[in-house]
């Protein structure tokens, strides 16, 4: 089982990243109708995310720069934003990278339980594999937002 979450998180990255390549870097800023954030701030959200969730399941040392955390962090917005954010290249490569660490995981890690457990309002998370499993969840959710905030801009 630990085998096939490992290879959805692969699979919903290459789609994510595969979606991205045909977005212009001007769509990534414009902030739709009906949303509080744009294209540029999800995606930066999802690898600031991904990036807390390793830390947190796997033990990994963050891969990101620090000024992630208050461009992406929950809560931020990008009207809100005093320094430039990063390029749509930087957080691609970002994407990728973070897909080859994907690829460094094994059912083992995933059977492993957390230092202490995650807690996020109702929901506690005890082991790695069931942490990583909501950052899938989270990362997917964000997808969606992504392709609705596209079909606004367009």
């Amino acid at each position: 089982m630990e085998k096939s979450i490992i290879t959805t998180g692969k699979v919903l990255r290459q789609i994510l990243i595969g979606q991205l390549q045909n977005i212009s870097e001007n769509q990534f800023d414009i902030q739709a109708k009906g949303f509080n954030n744009t294209i540029r701030w999800n995606i930066g959200h999802i690898v600031y995310w991904m990036d807390k969730y390793s830390q947190l399941s796997f033990g990994l040392k963050s891969d990101i720069p620090t000024e992630y955390e208050m461009l992406f962090g929950s809560g931020t917005k990008p009207s809100e934003w005093t320094t430039t954010p990063p390029s749509k290249e930087e957080l691609l490569e970002q994407l990728k990278a973070q897909l080859i660490r994907f690829s460094e995981l094994t059912p083992e890690m995933l059977d492993m339980n957390l230092e202490s457990p995650f807690i996020m309002g109702p929901f506690q998370f005890v082991s790695s594999g069931e942490l990583f499993n909501f950052a899938l969840m989270h990362e997917a959710i964000h997808l969606g937002v992504i392709s609705s905030q596209l079909k606004a801009v367009q």
